[in-house]
């Protein structure tokens, strides 16, 4: 069975009307909401119940929604002719309301929104205008790129130059540590030789348990022992 068609009345019994306007409230704030995001309006909703309750709903904010909409129905009725100030800033509100909406339509058509309602000859304009913009963003890609290209080449040769100082400076620090080198094993080498000289002329010394055996002459053996010294006389041992 399909639903049947309701009666657009005032529905005279309490609980039926409050139910009622329970559901119907919850589905127009979720329209509300749907059209909000859906469609990216700004959307305020303003309820009052029957007993004086009240139901909002605001996207972004209800507030500055309500504040837009009473410049928007600012008309020149309410304003004093003689008020030539206030005249003035109505006018120019008006061209800054009519200008930022053509800025809006713009900004749609350049994202590809909203194109069915330009003619041949503005969407003609509009992919000139969008030719000229990339040619543009090209141009500003190229010019920042050379740049990053200067600003690297210039850091290359400034590295390059700190590398030819330190190798340089290496090359005068190893120089000075071969002198050094060199230096010391030619001392280790003069010390090695001195001591080979040292080892191959040892120089008198004293050999300690052994003498030579004395053999007199044969005038010596003849005169005998002298001073009458006695018999068991170590030869080679007199004074």
């Amino acid at each position: 069975m399909g639903r049947g068609r309701v009666e657009l009345k005032r529905i005279e019994n309490k609980i039926n009307r409050q139910v009622t306007f329970s559901k119907r409230r919850n589905g127009i704030m979720k329209k509300a909401y749907e059209l909000s995001v859906l469609c990216d309006a700004e959307v305020a909703l303003i309820i009052f119940s029957c007993r004086g309750k009240l139901f909002e709903f605001g996207s972004p904010d209800i507030t500055k929604t309500l504040e837009r909409y009473k410049r928007c129905t600012f008309t020149p009725q309410a304003i004093d002719p003689n008020d030539h100030e206030t005249l003035n800033w109505y006018q120019e509100l008006s061209k800054l309301k009519a200008k930022y909406e053509s800025l809006q339509r713009s900004q749609r058509h350049l994202l590809g929104e909203d194109l069915d309602e330009l003619s041949l000859k503005e969407l003609q304009q509009l992919e000139r205008q969008l030719e000229l913009s990339l040619t543009q963003a090209r141009q500003k890609r190229t010019l920042l790129m050379l740049d990053q290209m200067e600003e690297i080449q210039i850091k290359e040769r400034h590295l390059g130059d700190i590398n030819k100082q330190l190798k340089h400076k290496l090359e005068i620090e190893g120089g000075s540590m071969r002198a050094i080198q060199g230096s010391s094993w030619l001392q280790l080498d003069n010390e090695a030789l001195s001591s080979c000289s040292r080892a191959r002329d040892p120089g008198p010394t004293l050999e300690i348990g052994r003498y030579h055996h004395y053999a007199p002459t044969g005038r010596e053996a003849a005169a005998g022992p002298r001073n009458g010294a006695s018999g068991n006389f170590m030869p080679g041992w007199a004074p």
